[in-house]
């Protein structure tokens, strides 16, 4: 195959894992593999057709068991520090609230119903403690 074949084949994986909607980078290491391949015939290294899928298998398998697990773990593993849980957070709570009463108070940038479960009146102005989250209600009680 031309080093343009193989150019061509590694920037369409390369472009489909961006669609992909989560392949986990296999495909991201089977374009630089072809890619690699497309190189090394541009650069005037001459390799039977054969050779050069043998080669476009052992670099995708490298790249597999050498640089995945820790790329995809520096990505989709957060950042350090991160919590995915907000329980225990505190929030501001605007308006008086009273055991059970609902209302609506702005928390990360984003409006947020908050439910005071606690057995006190939250007075406005307060903070509140987050004692846990059901979908996009916060259950709140005084801190």
């Amino acid at each position: 195959m031309t080093w343009w074949g193989w150019m061509i084949i590694g920037a369409i994986l390369l472009g489909a894992e961006l669609f992909a909607i989560d392949a986990q980078f296999y495909l991201v290491f089977l374009g630089l593999a072809a890619a690699f391949v497309g190189a090394a015939s541009w650069l005037g290294i001459a390799m039977p057709e054969w050779v050069q899928w043998l080669a476009f298998a052992l670099l995708s398998l490298t790249f597999f068991f050498v640089f995945r697990k820790s790329l995809y773990e520096k990505i989709r593993g957060g950042a350090l520090g991160f919590r995915e849980t907000i329980s225990g957070d505190t929030v501001n709570i605007i308006d008086d609230l009273a055991p059970g009463a609902d209302t609506r108070t702005e928390y990360r940038g984003t409006n947020w119903t908050v439910r005071n479960v606690g057995d006190t009146v939250i007075a406005g102005g307060r903070r509140a403690v987050v004692v846990k989250v059901d979908g996009l209600t916060l259950h709140v009680k005084a801190e």
